[in-house]
């Protein structure tokens, strides 16, 4: 983590932000696509991307279809879609099931619902780059990245433009530009992920409070694997 970029003032993340999209266009051109969740970071991700272009995503857009999602998320990103103007593109390991309580296994659920799609969709697409919304102060198996990482399986690389970004500065982009958010929000949950293993948390303690805790201790893992 950067203390510095982390202590910049939001317009100052913004503009670094600005910056690391647009060398990553230079580097990569149309070999590129953004991950996107449906939450509040990778909506001002998009937001991010659509200033820097013109109002356009030049890149694909991908989603995960875990077959655990949230029904207002899926709602929310088709909104998103149609204002925005892209083209949203699902990918699923189509071998594991809809579920609808929490898995005994955490580790093997994300492996198979999450990396195993994102690895596929990368080579599927040819992509030489993914660009995701993590944030250093989000999760402490991010406190060390980069904002270029190589990855190796599959070859690509990832690119994370928030991740001096803290969660108030999340929030401050949003009412400064007055963007949509899923309503899951003003419901309780601070950080979204599949519905069975999400639950509202309020703002006293850690952002992922309301994120199930046993996978929380193996994103290490996951992240290697390919996770975000």
């Amino acid at each position: 983590m950067d203390k510095k970029l982390v202590k910049m003032n939001l317009e100052e993340k913004e503009n670094y932000s600005k910056e690391i999209l647009r060398e990553t266009h230079e580097k990569f051109r149309d070999f590129v696509a953004i991950a996107y969740s449906g939450g509040k970071d990778s909506t001002v991700l998009l937001h991010l991307v659509r200033t820097v272009f013109g109002g356009q995503i030049p890149w694909k857009v991908l989603t995960l279809d875990t077959g655990a999602e949230f029904g207002e998320i899926k709602e929310f990103m088709g909104k998103m879609a149609g204002e925005w103007g892209f083209d949203l593109i699902t990918v699923r390991n189509k071998d594991v099931p809809d579920i609808v309580s929490p898995p005994q296994d955490k580790a093997e659920c994300c492996y198979q619902r999450k990396v195993i799609p994102i690895n596929a969709a990368i080579v599927d697409h040819n992509l030489k780059a993914l660009v995701t919304a993590v944030r250093w102060d989000e999760q402490s198996a991010r406190a060390n990245d980069e904002f270029f990482t190589s990855r190796e399986t599959p070859p690509h690389v990832r690119v994370q433009p928030l991740l001096h970004f803290r969660e108030l500065d999340i929030w401050s982009y949003i009412k400064k530009y007055s963007i949509p958010y899923c309503g899951l929000y003003k419901k309780g949950y601070r950080s979204i992920d599949c519905e069975p293993c999400t639950n509202r948390f309020g703002m006293a303690g850690m952002e992922r409070g309301g994120r199930d805790p046993d996978k929380d201790r193996v994103m290490e893992s996951l992240r290697e694997a390919g996770y975000f």
